[in-house]
């Protein structure tokens, strides 16, 4: 069944059933059960032990204890415990109230979230949970939905990473890209160059920035998204209670009148500088020297993320000591700050560890590998290698839930073609794999930058997938026929401007033809 057409079924399968029964772990559940199956052919003993060995393998394995899954675990039950600290001192409070007097409409709320999305570049899940812990308190003034808040962390965090190369995206991409042009003789040009040079071809991450801020300036919504609007700026109901949120406070804490906003920003600060800084020290230590490309491309993201986590919690911790000297709040909250701020991540955990398990299995079905072989072995025109090669990481990141693998599978497979047919579409391959990619992980219920921009705004998990699925086909739309004019033109910035025009006019069609949000005042 490995590397077939069937390695199919279990991915499909379980995004079919996130979409028809909304249950998430479920939906996972099935799919990581089929996989088994189909690995062991059908052998209920062998299948029992193959999602056993997966379960057991996101935290031990080889003899070993998988430290990156650990560490991520951790550093979202350090971050729920920073928002309850944060919280109970009064930060969130104030902060909110410190906003709503310069942020004073809708629009101001959703463009604050995204550009914080495009400040913080570093690495996207941090971006995702980071944003979400800021802007939160001010898109919830003035009643924004959590699933539209979902959406701009998401459509800010991955795309953003994708083109930035002081990030741990940029750093692993160069790796590959140096790696590929040495195996082709591609000697002209540099691995940094190259991922430079491709930005610009990046088709998908501008067409989603720019139909973000359009959709924020216009107050445009549709679909589903538009419904959870209404109803957030008609009830003030923010989400679904009756639904599962990822990263909120199931529990009233006790709530300090004396916070002030330094109560949220330092708690925040700390956790920034603490991961940047070790983002630095753990990629120095790995190259021996200050090379700031090398250092990024040798980080341990999930160390630092732990790291940074626990200066986090650390300053948020003396914040919160700091408002019980001043009789803010008594000290008997700092249990029930810890066991809340726990308890909120949890739902976030959950379906990491079964999005975890099910990415394992469908790689021991090579579903990645079948899809990459489909695209090595077609017989299509040179012209439409990007086109082709966009679609098909969309799909396979899509199915899969990591953009990562598919640029580890699809990039190599894009320069070999390229190198055997017309070197110069090189470029703008690679670009189309890593535009594909984030295109797929992006839609991705499975993928875990999915989840945890569920996590960091709040939002039920499936709300989110179904509200962010028409925005992200409508930016992939126009990336497709983007890279169909570069690849005939061979000219990127004609490419480009077809995306622009493409994604600007049709925002002005869904503004002229649907009722927009009112504006809240």
């Amino acid at each position: 069944m490995e590397n077939t057409i069937y390695s199919l079924i279990p991915p499909l399968l379980a995004i079919l059933m996130v979409i028809l029964t909304r249950r998430v772990l479920l939906s996972l559940g099935v799919g990581i059960v089929a996989s088994a199956l189909l690995i062991a052919n059908f052998s209920i003993v062998e299948t029992i032990s193959l999602v056993w060995d997966g379960f057991i393998g996101n935290l031990y394995s080889d003899g070993e204890w998988n430290k990156g899954n650990i560490f991520i675990i951790l550093f979202l039950l350090l971050l729920g415990i920073i928002t309850a600290f944060i919280n109970i001192t009064g930060g969130s409070r104030a902060f909110g109230e410190w906003a709503i007097k310069r942020v004073k409409t809708r629009r101001g709320a959703q463009l604050l979230a995204a550009v914080l999305g495009i400040i913080i570049f570093i690495d996207d899940y941090f971006n995702a949970l980071a944003v979400g812990q800021v802007a939160r308190p001010v898109t919830d003034r003035h009643n924004i939905s959590r699933a539209k808040l979902a959406y701009i962390i998401d459509s800010t965090s991955a795309p953003i990473c994708v083109v930035s190369p002081v990030s741990s995206w940029g750093a692993y991409i160069i790796g590959i890209m140096g790696t590929i042009l040495a195996a082709h003789n591609v000697t002209d040009i540099s691995a940094f160059s190259a991922f430079v040079q491709v930005v610009p071809m990046n088709f998908y991450v501008w067409g989603t920035i720019l139909f973000v801020f359009l959709i924020a300036v216009r107050g445009i919504d549709f679909g589903k998204m538009r419904e959870h609007e209404v109803k957030a700026i008609q009830t003030g109901e923010l989400y679904d209670s009756s639904k599962e949120i990822p990263g909120e406070l199931k529990n009233e804490l006790p709530v300090s009148p004396r916070g002030t906003v330094g109560d949220l920003v330092w708690p925040i600060v700390a956790l920034v500088v603490g991961t940047v800084g070790a983002m630095l020290w753990t990629g120095y230590r790995a190259v021996g020297r200050f090379d700031l490309l090398k250092v990024f491309e040798n980080t341990d993201v999930t160390l630092s993320l732990i790291l940074g986590g626990i200066v986090g919690f650390i300053v948020s911790l003396f914040f919160f000591l700091r408002q019980v000297s001043m009789k803010g709040v008594e000290r008997s909250a700092l249990g029930k700050g810890i066991i809340e701020g726990i308890k909120s991540m949890l739902p976030a955990v959950y379906i990491l560890f079964f999005a975890w398990t099910i990415v394992t299995l469908i790689g021991e079905l090579e579903t990645g590998k079948y899809l990459a072989g489909l695209v090595e072995q077609s017989s299509i025109p040179v012209a439409a290698l990007p086109f082709i090669l966009f679609v098909v990481a969309g799909f396979m990141a899509f199915s899969t839930g990591t953009s990562w693998g598919s640029f580890g599978l699809l990039l190599p497979i894009a320069g070999e073609i390229a190198a055997n047919t017309d070197i110069t579409i090189l470029l703008p391959s690679m670009a189309a794999v890593l535009a594909g990619a984030v295109f797929g992980d992006h839609c991705s219920p499975i993928s875990d930058t999915t989840i945890l921009s569920s996590t960091g705004a709040g939002s039920n998990h499936i709300d989110h997938v179904l509200t962010q699925l028409p925005y992200a086909l409508i930016a992939a739309g126009a990336a497709s026929i983007g890279y169909l004019v570069l690849g005939f033109t061979e000219n990127t910035w004609l490419g480009l401007l077809t995306v622009i025009v493409l994604v600007v006019g049709v925002s002005f069609l869904i503004g002229k033809k649907s009722e927009t949000v009112a504006e809240q005042h």
